[in-house]
C-alpha cells in the first residue's frame, strides 16, 4: 500500500467515533467485496464473502483472522487498523482477479478484552479469554464441524519490515492431538515467512491476540506480527539478557510494581506505542504493507491436502 493510495480513508478508520463496523463493510462493498456481519454475544465479527468459485475442496481452507476494534482513546493505527486496512484492500485485489484460494478471512470483534488477561491465576486467565471475541467465534466453527482449518491472526503489522511469527502458546492440559496439530501449524507457518521474505523473519514470543481464544477454544492458531529491523535486534538481544522478559510478554507472570519498568524498557518501542495516542498515523510505516501482502500472497497460493 503506497503511503498516498487510500491514505484519506484510512485516516477516517483511525478517527475518533469512526463506526469501525460499517465503515468496513462499506469499504469492501464500494470495492466489490461481499460481507456478512456475524453477531456473536454482542461482538459483531465481519466475515468476508469471496465467490465459489475461490474454493477447492480437495484443499484446506485458510482461515485468516484480524481484529478490528481497538482501546478507548487510542486511534489504534498498528493495533490493528493497518492490518485490515491491507487485507480489506488485498481481499478488493482477490475478487478483481479471481482464482482458487481457499481463503475465508474474518474481522474479529472484542480482541482487546485480552489485554486485561494478566491474571496470576490461570484459571482466571482462561476464564477471561473466554470473553474474547474469537473465543466464541471459534465456538461457531466447532458446532459447524471446522476443524480442519489453518488459522493465521495478524495483529499489528504496521512497523518496520521483520515479519514475526510468535511462538505456540498452549494452556495446560492441552490434548496430545492439539499439540501435534499446533505444532504442524507452526512450521507451516514459519514456511510461509520463509518463502514470503526468506532474509528477513524471526520467530519470537509476542502478545497474546486472537490466537488466544481460538486456541481456548481447543482450535490451533498462530499470530504474526511485524516490528522494525533495529527494535527486533534488541528485542532478540533482550531476550537473553532477561530470560523473564519472554514469560512478561506472554503475560505468564505479573512482576512486582517496582520491577515492571524494568521490563518495559525492554519491550520493542513499537508495542510501547500500543493502547496510548501514540499509536496514529505517525507511528505506522507504510512499506509494512507491502511485505504482509508478500505473506497473503503465499498463504492464497498453498494448497494443502484438506
Amino acid at each position: 500500500m503506497e503511503k498516498n493510495a487510500g491514505i484519506s480513508d484510512f485516516l477516517k478508520f483511525i478517527e475518533e467515533g469512526c463506526d469501525r463496523t460499517a465503515f468496513i463493510s462499506d469499504y469492501l462493498e464500494k470495492r466489490g467485496v461481499k460481507s456478512s456481519v456475524l453477531h456473536l454475544n454482542g461482538k459483531k465479527h465481519i466475515l468476508l464473502n469471496f465467490p465459489k468459485e475461490s474454493y477447492n475442496g480437495y484443499f484446506k481452507i485458510k482461515t485468516l483472522i484480524a481484529h478490528y476494534d481497538r482501546v478507548p482513546q487510542s486511534p489504534g493505527a498498528n493495533d490493528n487498523s493497518f492490518a485490515v486496512f491491507t487485507m480489506m484492500n488485498w481481499a478488493a485485489e482477490l475478487v478483481k482477479n479471481p482464482f482458487e484460494h481457499n481463503i475465508r478471512m474474518i474481522f474479529t470483534d472484542g480482541e482487546e478484552i485480552s489485554t486485561a488477561a494478566q491474571k496470576e491465576n490461570s484459571d482466571e486467565k482462561k476464564s477471561i479469554l473466554e470473553e474474547q471475541g474469537a473465543y466464541d467465534l471459534a465456538g461457531v466453527f466447532r458446532r459447524l464441524g471446522i476443524k480442519n482449518d489453518d488459522v493465521y491472526v495478524f495483529d499489528c503489522m504496521g512497523r518496520g519490515t521483520v515479519p514475526v511469527i510468535g511462538k505456540p502458546f498452549v494452556l495446560k492440559k492441552a490434548e496430545n492431538s492439539f499439540k501435534k496439530r499446533y505444532s504442524a501449524l507452526q512450521e507451516r507457518g514459519m514456511e510461509i515467512l520463509a518463502k514470503a521474505v526468506p532474509s528477513s523473519w524471526l520467530n519470537l514470543p509476542v502478545s497474546l491476540s486472537d490466537n488466544a481464544g481460538f486456541i481456548a477454544s481447543g482450535i490451533p492458531a498462530v499470530v504474526f506480527t511485524m516490528l522494525p529491523a533495529d527494535e527486533a535486534s534488541k528485542y532478540m538481544f533482550d531476550l537473553v539478557k532477561m530470560p523473564a522478559l519472554e514469560d512478561f510478554v506472554t503475560n505468564k507472570i505479573i512482576p512486582p510494581q517496582n520491577e515492571i519498568k524494568d521490563f518495559l524498557r525492554l519491550l520493542p518501542k513499537s508495542w510501547l506505542f500500543l493502547h496510548s495516542k501514540y499509536d496514529n498515523a505517525d507511528s505506522v510505516t507504510w512499506e509494512s504493507a507491502a511485505v504482509f501482502v508478500k505473506i497473503l500472497n503465499v498463504i492464497a497460493g498453498l494448497k494443502i491436502p484438506a
